[in-house]
C-alpha cells in the first residue's frame, strides 16, 4: 500500500504533471510538456492575428509577433530550456508560421527570412538569454547568489577571458542541460571584450555583434 502524503490534514493528490508559476513540470522533469503547451499558446495568438487582420504589412506582422506571440514561447525559458530536437522544432515552427504570414517571403528559405526580418532563431535567442543571465549573476546585477549557480575555473588568462566558469560533471541529461551547466562552454568561449562589458545593455550589444560576426542566426 502506497503512503499518502497530506498538507494541513488534506490528502495530496498524486499527479504526473503540475503547473507552477506558469511552467508545466512532469514526473520526468523533462521540458517536453511545457514546450508543447507554450507552442500551443503562441499558435493560438497567431491564429487570432490571422483571423482578425485581412491585410498586414511586414513591419506590423513582425511587431505583433514580437509583442504578442514570442513572449509565450520564451516565458521563464531559463527554467525549462528545451534540449530535445523535437522540442526545439516545436518551438521553431511557431516562428516559421509567423514568417510565412508575410506573403512576399513565402517562397524564401527560413534562415533568409530571418535575415530579412532582422530576427534570429528561437534557439539562438534562448542562448542569448542564458548568457545575459550569466552576466547578471557574475556581476551582481540580479539578486541571485553566484555560488548557488557557478564557481570560477582555476585557469590562467593566457587564453580567453579571466571570468571562465567551472563545469561540473553530470551523468544524466537533466543535470547536463540545467542552466548552470549548459551555459558554461558558451560563456567560456566568449571574447574578453564581450565578457568585460560595463553594463547589461553594453553586454547585449557586444554579444549581438559577436553572434553576427560568427554568422550565428
Amino acid at each position: 500500500m502506497s503512503r499518502k502524503d497530506n498538507l494541513n490534514g488534506v490528502e495530496l493528490q498524486e499527479v504526473s504533471v503540475e503547473r507552477d508559476l506558469g511552467i508545466y513540470i512532469d514526473s520526468s522533469l523533462q521540458p517536453s510538456k511545457h514546450c508543447l503547451e507554450a507552442a500551443k499558446r503562441g499558435n493560438r495568438v497567431l491564429g487570432m492575428v490571422k483571423r482578425n487582420f485581412s491585410f498586414l504589412k511586414e513591419d506590423i506582422i513582425v511587431r505583433l509577433y514580437k509583442q504578442l506571440v514570442r513572449p509565450h514561447v520564451e516565458y521563464a525559458v531559463q527554467a525549462w530550456n528545451p534540449y530535445f530536437a523535437k522540442d526545439k522544432e516545436v518551438h521553431e515552427k511557431v516562428q516559421r508560421r509567423a514568417s510565412r504570414m508575410i506573403s512576399s517571403l513565402k517562397r524564401v528559405p527560413y534562415y533568409r527570412q530571418l535575415q530579412l526580418l532582422n530576427l534570429t532563431t528561437l534557439e539562438l535567442r534562448r542562448l542569448r538569454g542564458d548568457l545575459i543571465q550569466v552576466f547578471k549573476i557574475v556581476y551582481g546585477f540580479d539578486n541571485l547568489s553566484f555560488t548557488d549557480f557557478f564557481m570560477f575555473a582555476n585557469s590562467s588568462c593566457t587564453r580567453g577571458h579571466c571570468l571562465k566558469l567551472q563545469k561540473s560533471h553530470s551523468s544524466i541529461n537533466i543535470r547536463h542541460n540545467f542552466f548552470s551547466n549548459r551555459v558554461v562552454n558558451e560563456w567560456n568561449g566568449l571574447p574578453e571584450k564581450v565578457v568585460l562589458a560595463s553594463s547589461v545593455n553594453g553586454f547585449k550589444n557586444a554579444l549581438d555583434k559577436h553572434f553576427k560576426h560568427c554568422n550565428r542566426v
